[in-house]
């Protein structure tokens, strides 16, 4: 069983664990030297015993919060899922038939055919005014 030399609080503690834990020994007491640096600097020189329990309750205390807002997490993720079934198993919205709007076209040739009898039409009337104007 390995042994870890920990610091916390300006303090070194030899703890020992399982055999591949060490890496997670030193993170925890990275957590747990974070807290207990608060402690020193705000109180000055504090026992041991009431460094690491203060330092493990405010530790607790973060957790809880964490914990709290995880769990509020996991409700509205519950919450979202349900309404995602919700909407998948919806019937599928009722869409209208579209309005059919018919559009004449005229046959090729028609416009070229208008244009020029329009042509005409002007000649001929140009015609009678200047016949009607002598």
């Amino acid at each position: 069983m390995p042994e870890v030399d920990v610091n916390i609080g300006g303090r070194t503690f030899a703890v020992a664990c399982q055999e591949g834990e060490e890496e997670f020994l030193l993170s925890a007491a990275a957590m747990l030297d974070t807290e207990a640096s608060v402690l020193v600097d705000q109180m000055g020189r504090v026992p041991e015993a009431r460094m690491l329990l203060m330092a493990g309750l405010m530790l607790a205390d973060k957790t809880a919060g964490l914990e709290d807002r995880a769990k509020a997490a996991e409700a509205r993720e519950a919450a979202l899922l349900d309404e995602i079934a919700r909407l998948q198993n919806a019937p599928a919205p009722e869409v209208p038939e579209p309005e059919r709007i018919e559009v004449p076209v005229l046959p090729a040739g028609v416009a070229d055919t208008m244009a020029e009898l329009a042509a005409r039409a002007e000649a001929l009337a140009e015609e009678i005014e200047e016949k009607a104007g002598k």
